[in-house]
């Protein structure tokens, strides 16, 4: 007698759970029972395993509405990064095939909202953000800390990045401190962003990869002062009146880790974001959104204060915050 689609998910489910249950008398038996269950549920009845733990998605379409209003809604004096953003992801989770992975390369001051939007980029790919096995966060100085072992990275990082696309096509790779990194270790993941159907039999034209830089910060913030002198609105600031002078500064800058690095030299980074320098109106706004995360009513007076200890920039003029909304948390807590 055939058992039931039902009766047999119930089942399987039955057999993950009750070798679950027991584990704590047998370890050894039981993790072995656990992983035959996994397995059986995960080929069985991928729907039913996926309730319970986490699956790669990598079919699961991008919800452009909600990315759209969490960019406007928490991401501050961002018109630009706002828009290349929703547009690029927007296009390539939409591309069934697309040509090659997503590559953006994020720039700006400290407290621009970088890492924020890398942040909000992993949790509209992937249920559980930062924290899901399918996005991998590497920080130079954490993980690449000595020049002399730049080999050793290289090796170390393309073997990472294969293992993890080969579990899940849709990984997210986010690289911190970009202007921190040594010259030359990012170019070891080239062969991964080229136009290549597959790289040792693995394609990874599913895959984004993000990188976070300080680099580059002084040029936008030159450019926004340009237009600010001209009495031109922020908002008139185009991605082509900084992406051509971001790419070419970064390539030159012996202070990054995009110096003279293949990736920009083949053209596999698909968008240098600019990010623009926050005013004291938008220091306000981190302060004000900062108060309600932490559940606390929002005094304007309280508000003021915080925003008028941050350092301004050029100091005769004292338009842009140098730190952005860096330090406002510590600041906050202060008061």
């Amino acid at each position: 007698m055939r058992m039931s689609r039902g009766l047999r998910a119930g089942t399987a489910l039955w057999l993950l759970l009750a070798a679950e249950a027991v584990a704590a008398f047998e370890p050894i038996s039981v993790a072995l029972a656990i992983g035959v269950a996994s397995i059986y549920v995960a080929y069985r009845h991928p729907a039913l395993y996926c309730r319970f733990a986490e699956c790669c998605g990598e079919e699961k379409p991008l919800n452009a509405s909600a990315l759209k209003l969490q960019l406007e809604e928490k991401l501050f004096g961002q018109h630009l990064a706002t828009e290349v953003i929703l547009k690029a992801l927007t296009g390539f989770k939409n591309n069934k095939e697309p040509k090659k992975p997503l590559t953006l390369s994020l720039h700006g001051w400290a407290g621009t909202g970088k890492n924020f939007v890398s942040q909000i980029v992993a949790e509209n790919l992937h249920a559980k953000g930062l924290k899901s096995n399918f996005v991998h966060l590497f920080v130079s100085t954490l993980h690449f800390p000595h020049e002399h072992q730049t080999k050793l990275y290289q090796d170390q990082l393309q073997e990472w990045i294969r293992g993890n696309v080969s579990a899940c096509a849709s990984s997210v790779f986010i690289f911190d401190e970009m202007d921190k990194l040594h010259p030359g270790i990012i170019d070891a993941i080239k062969p991964f962003l080229d136009y290549y159907e597959q790289v040792g039999g693995v394609s990874y034209r599913k895959a984004i990869f993000i990188f976070l830089s300080n680099a580059g910060g002084d040029l936008i913030t030159e450019t926004a002062l340009e237009f600010w002198r001209a009495g031109r609105k922020r908002e008139d600031i185009q991605l082509n009146d900084l992406e051509r002078v971001l790419s070419v500064g970064v390539f030159n800058n012996k202070h990054s880790g995009l110096w003279r690095s293949r990736l920009i030299d083949r053209n596999l980074i698909d968008y240098f974001v600019p990010f623009l320098p926050l005013e004291y109106t938008h220091v306000k706004m981190c302060v004000r959104a900062e108060m309600r995360a932490r559940g606390l009513a929002v005094d304007e007076d309280v508000v003021t204060r915080v925003a008028e200890e941050m350092t301004f920039y050029p100091k005769d003029e004292k338009i842009y915050s140098d730190k952005g909304c860096k330090t406002v948390q510590s600041r906050l807590s202060f008061y």
